[in-house]
């Protein structure tokens, strides 16, 4: 599945943290990993603290040395720097993944201004914004400390929608070959959480808001068994629950229960990130969550 791996680093100890997260994929799906290095126009002269690499020998050295070092010989680990100066960093690193055919980009998700501003205004939101390649982000542990990715349980939440399911095939073939344990959830909400035209209709009409929401209850239990019996009987272990309440809320709580160790979420590039649910909830989970995300891109059949 995961064949190729992406892996930007701009020289920082930081960027350095999701290098045990890319390790444990190139070893569970005998992945290529291919570090990359880009040039970037008027860079700062340090990054994340750090002094920020500008110099092409020194970035080819400093790559041929992290893929010695973070990566047994049985993983093939390579290097490319991108030595003409570049002016968006995101959108260069998405077009080397479809230049070198890597099917998973992992980014560390800290970025100077915090993870909203690194989600929202910086290079992974430009990563993740083009929708043209699964990304996953990496938090660093505490004390900014590499993440070891575990992979034992992992939580898929979904809403019904099957553009919106395209990652369970991807969460299931990770629970297949890591032996992990997957959680299924959907999250209805309650009259209080609603928000824009449906909190208005819930206000006009709040008997039938409650008797719609109690539908919908019923329904995402049905849609989750189904959907159970689509995976097979391959899969370790398989677990379903239907939540009540704001999305991004219950899915972190969800997260916390279970002790996932990955969150597999569709999500919309261009349309901004929009995934599931009115508003933008990759961020929000991102924010309360110190757990990786993969997120995989998905297109509404209008787009």
């Amino acid at each position: 599945m995961f064949e190729h791996l992406l892996v930007p680093l701009d020289g920082s100890t930081l960027a350095e943290t999701v290098l045990p997260a890319a390790r444990h994929i190139a070893r569970h799906f005998n992945s290529r990993v291919t570090l990359l290095h880009l040039i970037e126009r008027n860079a700062p002269q340090a990054v994340h603290g750090e002094r920020h690499l500008t110099d092409q020998d020194e970035a080819c050295a400093y790559l041929e040395d992290v893929a010695r070092r973070a990566f047994p010989p049985e993983v093939a680990a390579d290097f490319h720097v991108h030595t003409e100066a570049v002016d968006h960093v995101g959108y260069s690193i998405v077009a080397h993944a479809l230049e070198l055919g890597t099917d998973l980009i992992v980014m560390c998700t800290h970025g100077q201004g915090g993870l909203r501003s690194w989600l929202y205004g910086s290079i992974a939101q430009q990563v993740t914004a083009q929708g043209s390649v699964p990304v996953l982000l990496v938090p660093p542990a505490e004390g900014g400390m590499p993440l070891e990715l575990t992979c034992g349980r992992i939580l898929v939440p979904l809403d019904g929608n099957p553009e919106h399911a395209l990652g369970l095939p991807v969460a299931a073939e990770l629970s297949r070959t890591c032996q992990a344990n997957l959680h299924l959830l959907m999250v209805i909400h309650r009259r209080e959480t609603l928000t824009g035209i449906h909190a208005a209709t819930s206000r006009l009409l709040p008997g039938a808001t409650a008797a719609l929401l109690d539908f919908n209850e019923q329904a995402a239990a049905l849609y989750l068994q189904e959907q159970t019996a689509l995976l097979g009987g391959d899969i370790p272990a398989i677990q379903t629950s239907v939540q009540r309440g704001e999305p991004a809320s219950m899915i972190v709580d969800t997260a916390h229960a279970v002790h996932a160790d990955l969150i597999v979420l569709g999500t919309h590039g261009k349309a901004g990130m929009d995934a599931f649910w009115e508003g933008s909830i990759t961020p929000r989970i991102s924010e309360r969550v110190h757990v990786p995300l993969l997120l995989i891109p998905v297109r509404d059949k209008a787009t």
